[in-house]
């Protein structure tokens, strides 16, 4: 026996997104039992989930890192016993000592000899608000298929004397515990149970039900385990709790689903073969659902679900007005309709406009998906506004339902209303628009008053389920959106296309800008963009507009995007007139007051990480940082890690602003971090991407690579006060 090797492996595996990882791996690191091995399993082992675990392993010798999944880790595993978590599952204080002290009164002392299966007491907190379920297992069979993996602890050489791997596929807990349970029944596992909760997983969402893949998949473990077991004729109780528990884990997953098996024929037909095939002698169905399986009874099975809901569909139906029955009428009828394969719709803020992302995406699309018909939606009041070039559609009429309806793709930068359907075959991008410092998504949901004003997280959910990809401009941003909107859409880390003209902008389209807006050639121009509260808050009484354009003196005009208006102020209203302040609000395009503007001014703005990508200067303005933190929450500590140097009072701004260290090294260099880590993948090519992978079905290795940001090139300032910063 080599008593080198460590007490303990615990593999942890991380797929793709590492925002949850340090959840995982600092808790632990910090075990006050110290005997273990730290396998990270990376199944993109070159992503920033990856780089993330090289940083650990660097600083702790404890950690080692393999690419693959679970099974490279158990195969790099040198541990006497195995533990397998994944990234986001927390080791609670003590566990591991009390695990070993639990295996050395059960004979496990020695690396080749003791328990086999251990099962842990553990915690799933709920990905809602709602309080956690504990499970202890005092009157649990340890070898009940249905507990957890990562709730285990395995002895490594049971698993090596058994030949025991880890099946493929998303379904393969059910595999491998099947697997484990044959093979500790023949070993005579000690029902040892811990009294105390060692793992707490926040529970993943799955959202839109189970996918035929994943069914299928399902339906394999399932087999793969009744055949092992036919072929070792376990006892009668034995292979009778077998069957019952897979089986029930079946039905749990996917036939009490009424979304789902029931309208999967093949499902069901392959399902009750397997149940007919495998069924132990005397074993009894025990449910009305379990026995129309081994009937084969398709069409009571489906139907089983549905009765009673007539009536109250009934109910619901009369009470809708005749408006809304006649909509639904026209989209149930255009439903029916086959897909319109060469179909895009795009809509952006609830249909304010031809705006954001959406749009440099129809933009692009015009130019390489030509086959491609796009029409974009817009509340009516929008119409007059909108290009002429660009086929629009009003939100509601009877266009709207039937592009709804028939639609091949769909973009926007929010959600589409509750009543749209997700039919089978289309593609559906979420483009977002922004990157998050706030709170998102279910993230808020402990942030009491911006959950009220949320609403149901529920109905959310349902909507996010519709995503098949949602884009993200940085790493942060995939990492925010995994955790934000739990759901099974893909990302897509191709930057926000809207900031592509930042890269792509040349010194004259700068300078018409400017000219449009009525900036003076021999002035600075200032944006002064702050964010919305959700609390009371007295903008005038806290910031001083007029006062504030009066003490920057006449090298500096101020552009003003804000959420409220000048019209009651005659302070503001002077600055206007004497050419110290330009009211933009109303203007459409954000992108046209950036490329103006050659300093930004914000507090909380996600302006702030778009601006970032010109390489200009930005001067953070945070007098209410610890209300806003802790009232809207937020990912990270914007004062800690500011784009810029940070005022807190009106005066400290103006200092900053008159005394020129707006644009002095340490702002220059502050600006450089921030670039790094929020400007990954805006390079100018985010539109092309989006297109030629969404519309052109091309694979991502033919993508536009991003371009190093030391080797762009952003659209120059217009100011010739200062000299320009070099892209870093």
């Amino acid at each position: 026996m080599d008593v080198s090797l460590p007490r303990f492996s615990i593999i942890v595996t991380v797929h793709g997104v590492g925002g949850r990882l340090p959840t995982t791996l600092d808790p632990v690191l910090a075990q006050s039992f110290a005997d273990f091995e730290l396998v990270v399993a990376c199944t993109e082992p070159d992503s920033p989930a990856g780089a993330l675990v090289a940083e650990y392993a660097g600083r702790d010798t404890r950690v080692v890192r393999v690419a693959g999944a679970r099974e490279a880790g158990l195969r790099a595993a040198t541990g006497a016993y195995v533990l397998f978590l994944d990234a986001g599952d927390v080791l609670t204080p003590g566990a591991l000592a009390g695990i070993d002290a639990r295996l050395r009164e059960s004979g496990g002392a020695e690396t080749e000899a003791g328990i086999d299966v251990l099962r842990l007491g553990h915690e799933r907190v709920p990905w809602w608000e709602g309080e956690p379920v504990a499970e202890l297992f005092e009157d649990r069979d340890p070898a009940d298929v249905r507990l957890p993996v990562w709730a285990t602890v395995y002895r490594r050489a049971f698993l090596r004397e058994h030949g025991l791997v880890l099946p493929e596929g998303r379904c393969a807990d059910l595999g491998w515990a099947g697997l484990v349970a044959l093979a500790a029944g023949e070993t005579a596992v000690l029902p040892a149970v811990l009294p105390a909760v060692c793992v707490r997983r926040p529970e993943r969402r799955r959202g839109g039900g189970t996918t035929p893949a994943a069914r299928a998949e399902l339906l394999d473990q399932v087999e793969l385990v009744l055949d092992r077991a036919a072929g070792q004729e376990p006892s009668g109780d034995r292979a009778g709790a077998l069957f019952a528990q897979l089986f029930s884990r079946l039905f749990a997953e996917v036939l009490d689903t009424a979304a789902t098996a029931p309208r999967d024929r093949a499902f069901f037909r392959r399902a009750g073969r397997l149940y007919r095939r495998y069924r132990p002698a005397g074993h009894r169905a025990g449910t009305v659902r379990a026995r129309l399986l081994r009937r084969g009874a398709y069409t009571a099975f489906r139907a089983l679900p549905a009765l009673g809901r007539p009536a109250a569909r009934a109910r619901a139906y009369a009470g809708r007005s005749a408006l809304r029955r006649r909509r639904a009428l026209t989209y149930a009828w255009y439903l029916r309709r086959p897909l319109d394969e060469n179909l895009a719709v795009f809509a952006a803020y609830w249909g304010r406009g031809y705006a954001c992302n959406p749009a440099a995406i129809h933009r692009k699309a015009h130019e390489l998906a030509p086959h491609i018909r796009s029409v974009f939606l817009v509340k009516e009041k929008e119409l007059p506004h909108m290009p002429d070039d660009v086929e629009s559609v009003v939100i509601g009429s009877r266009r709207y339902w039937e592009v709804m309806a028939r639609a091949k793709y769909t973009f926007n930068n929010v959600n589409f209303e509750h009543a749209v359907v997700k039919r089978p075959g289309t593609v559906h991008v979420q483009t977002h628009h922004g990157t998050p410092l706030k709170r998102m998504g279910v993230d808020q949901i402990e942030y009491r008053a911006v959950a009220a004003a949320t609403g149901s997280f529920g109905k959310l959910m349902r909507r996010v389920d519709r995503w098949d990809c949602s884009l993200s401009s940085n790493t942060h941003s995939t990492e925010v959106w995994s955790g934000a909107y739990p759901s099974a859409f893909e990302h897509l880390e191709y930057g926000y296309p809207r900031n592509d003209r930042f890269c792509t902008a040349g010194p004259a389209e700068v300078a018409a800008i400017r000219e449009r807006l009525g900036v003076p050639e021999d002035r600075v121009a200032l944006l002064y963009a702050p964010t919305y509260r959700d609390y009371p808050r007295d903008v005038s009484a806290q910031f001083d507009l007029a006062r504030f354009c009066a003490e920057l003196g006449d090298e500096f005009v101020v552009l003003l995007r804000a959420h409220y208006f000048l019209d009651g102020d005659a302070g503001l209203r002077q600055a206007v007139a004497d050419g110290r302040l330009i009211d933009v609000t109303s203007l459409r395009d954000t992108e046209d007051v950036c490329l103006a503007a050659d300093a930004l001014i914000t507090d909380y703005s996600s302006i702030m990480f778009d601006y970032a990508n010109l390489d200009r200067p930005i001067v953070t303005y945070a007098d209410d940082w610890d209300v806003y933190r802790d009232t809207r929450g937020v990912y990270f500590d914007l004062l800690a890690e500011p784009p810029g140097h940070v005022a807190r009072t009106q005066q400290e701004l103006i200092e900053v602003l008159t005394s020129g260290r707006w644009a002095d090294g340490r702002s220059a260099a502050l600006r450089s971090a921030f670039r790094e880590r929020f400007c990954e993948f805006d390079d100018g090519q985010a539109a092309e991407r989006v297109v030629r992978r969404v519309l052109l079905g091309q694979p991502e290795e033919e993508l536009p690579a991003p371009i190093p940001l030391r080797e762009r090139l952003p659209a120059p300032a217009a100011a010739v006060s200062r000299p320009r910063t070099p892209a870093r």
